[in-house]
């Protein structure tokens, strides 16, 4: 199955899950994607059987952050104030599913050096979106949902080896910051080329109609 097979898929998915919710504000779903991020850094923490949980709590985050999008849409409550608050609640969930990978044994540095990659790719989309740039500029490998896996997987492999990841030895935490550092940079390089050709084009379309 594509890539876009499995998108559309989810989206369908989440316009079914949000028909039983269309009466709930899409601020408290955003609030509830912000809970279940912090409930899964203390279910982690916990260990043991907790740890599918936890998992839980993750793949709720992100239910909850596709409903209040779809409950906003197909009621009429999409506002500018609830994107940025969406927004914003999307980068603390993230911060979140850092801090669960440091409580899996993540080096200090290796989830910092995660959280200013994917905080960079974020506000590097938002600032040449401002700067007149349309969509998105380019799909990369490090959007919202690779990292909600990566941290799905680490929770995942510590549930079932908790002695470390195959070959390396390493905590799950490690392996999957180190892979979810790569992948953001790799994003971010994607990323930087897309809005450089974007704002380029705007640019030249600006001259050509002046």
């Amino acid at each position: 199955m594509s890539g876009s097979a499995l998108a559309v898929g989810w989206l369908r998915a989440i316009h079914l899950l949000a028909r039983p919710v269309l009466g709930v504000p899409p601020d408290v779903l955003t609030a509830c994607g912000v809970l279940s991020a912090l409930a899964a850094i203390w279910l982690t923490a916990l260990g043991g059987d907790a740890l599918w949980a936890a998992l839980a709590a993750i793949v709720a985050t992100g239910v909850f952050d596709g409903l209040d999008g779809a409950v906003a849409l197909r009621t009429g409550r999409a506002r500018p104030l609830g994107a940025v608050l969406d927004a914003a609640s999307d980068r603390l969930t993230e911060l979140c599913f850092v801090a669960v990978l440091l409580v899996l044994g993540a080096p200090a540095a290796w989830c910092a050096a995660m959280a200013a990659a994917l905080l960079l790719h974020e506000y590097v989309r938002a600032r040449a979106q401002v700067a007149g740039m349309r969509g998105a500029g380019a799909i990369t490998v490090s959007e919202r949902p690779t990292r909600l896996v990566v941290t799905a997987v680490a929770v995942t492999g510590a549930a079932l080896a908790p002695a470390g990841t195959p070959w390396t030895g390493w905590p799950w935490g490690t392996t999957c910051a180190v892979v979810g550092t790569g992948l953001s940079l790799i994003g971010l390089a994607h990323l930087g080329v897309g809005v450089a050709l974007a704002l380029g084009r705007n640019g030249r379309a600006g001259r050509d109609s002046g």
